[in-house]
């Protein structure tokens, strides 16, 4: 599957529309908390909250997320794009 064929799961989609943050959303959709993801991915737990607070939105650290998580390296990024220009 290339990026641009990638479409997000109905329950993140969701949560998306309830104005969950799209990290928040992927990481309670699989399972870690901020301090498991944060070591899966090497950032901080600070760093995670961050992010998720729609504080930082650095492109690396998304990336870093995604493909700690499985996804397309721009699947947040992608999603915060299209949220922003809408």
């Amino acid at each position: 599957m290339n990026n641009s064929d990638y479409s997000l799961p109905e329950t993140i989609s969701a949560a998306l529309a309830n104005g969950t943050n799209i990290v928040r959303a992927f990481r309670e959709q699989f399972g870690y908390s901020v301090e498991d993801l944060a070591v899966a991915c090497g950032l901080t737990s600070l760093e995670i909250e961050t992010i998720e607070s729609g504080q930082n939105s650095d492109p690396s650290k998304l990336e870093r997320i995604a493909h700690t998580l499985g996804l397309p390296s721009n699947a947040m990024i992608l999603e915060e794009s299209k949220r922003l220009s809408a």
